[in-house]
């Protein structure tokens, strides 16, 4: 079959939707994005220089053009508090992925090995209280969390401590609203391969003698592990980015990139660092999606062997 009957008739509109898409709402912001990241911060409005002139022709467009540099990406490299909120939000991403999958996967497991008739009953339940708004939720832990909030009490009233303990403003907190707040996009695809899953494999690891344990080591986590890395790029990629739960929840003495970006943007108003900042992170985002993309070629190449 040829490229020109692959790409013909239906096939070509399937294949040119979503490029147009990427382009329009992904390709043409990221080239203004990058463009302000190689400008100069001035006070004005919008506050950097050069703009793309739209008149003057090709030589104004050109004189625009060479004053742009990569200042701005060096002053990201040479300034500790942006490369300290990179490494900040790469730990954090990480450390939540890592209790997500623990906290996720059993869950998933109970759920696949439910009922048929259970299961939607189940997923409904992961799904329905994220009906709720984003930040009525964020603001419900900060509720829950304060120092006479409901885990405060419950906590005095069990005798399990002596004063309130403080919750809010610590990394506790940012773990438990993030954690809480990513479960969905961690339990859903670990369901989804779970509950494909062939019974019979485990049937056929117990004839031959794989106590349960056993059976789940060697059928059951390898045959899951691509569900496990679709959940954890569905949560890391957002988490590094996050801004709202760090801010509202979280301290501020050390910042992740999401908050640093903003501070730049809307206090600072130094739109060119913060799209440089937006820019890099980007980059450093694109890094674990290139390998996922790798290793799922090859367990692709590996299996039509």
């Amino acid at each position: 079959m040829t490229i020109r009957r692959i790409f013909s008739g239906p096939a070509r509109l399937a294949a040119i939707a979503p490029l147009v898409w990427l382009t329009l709402f992904f390709l043409l912001p990221f080239g203004f994005v990058l463009k302000i990241s190689l400008s100069h911060t001035v006070i004005a409005q919008p506050p950097y220089a050069p703009l793309i002139p739209l008149t003057g022709g090709f030589e104004a467009l050109r004189a625009a053009l060479a004053q742009l540099d990569l200042g701005n990406f060096a002053s990201l490299a040479a300034d500790e508090l942006y490369v300290m909120s990179y490494v900040r939000s790469l730990v954090v991403a990480s450390a939540s992925t890592a209790l997500l999958v623990a906290i996720g996967y059993p869950i998933a497991y109970g759920m696949a090995r439910l009922p048929p008739a259970r299961q939607p009953l189940a997923m409904m339940l992961v799904i329905v209280p994220f009906w709720t708004s984003f930040l009525i939720r964020i603001y419900a832990w900060i509720n829950v969390l304060q120092h006479d909030g409901l885990l405060n009490r419950v906590l005095l009233a069990l005798h399990v401590v002596d004063k309130p303990v403080v919750w809010l403003s610590t990394d506790t907190a940012m773990y438990l609203g993030i954690v809480y707040s990513y479960a969905p996009f961690m339990v859903l695809p670990l369901y989804a391969t779970l509950a494909r899953m062939d019974v019979s494999l485990l049937e056929a690891a117990a004839d031959l003698g794989c106590s349960r344990l056993k059976a789940f080591w060697l059928v059951t986590l390898p045959l899951s592990l691509r569900g496990v890395a679709a959940g954890a790029l569905l949560c890391f990629i957002p988490i590094v980015g996050e801004f709202v739960i760090p801010d509202l929840l979280a301290g501020s003495e050390r910042l992740m990139i999401g908050q640093t970006l903003w501070l730049e943007f809307f206090t600072n108003k130094d739109w060119p660092v913060a799209s440089s900042i937006a820019v890099v992170l980007l980059a450093v985002l694109l890094l674990p999606l290139l390998v996922f993309q790798r290793l799922e070629r090859r367990s692709v190449e590996g299996g039509t062997r």
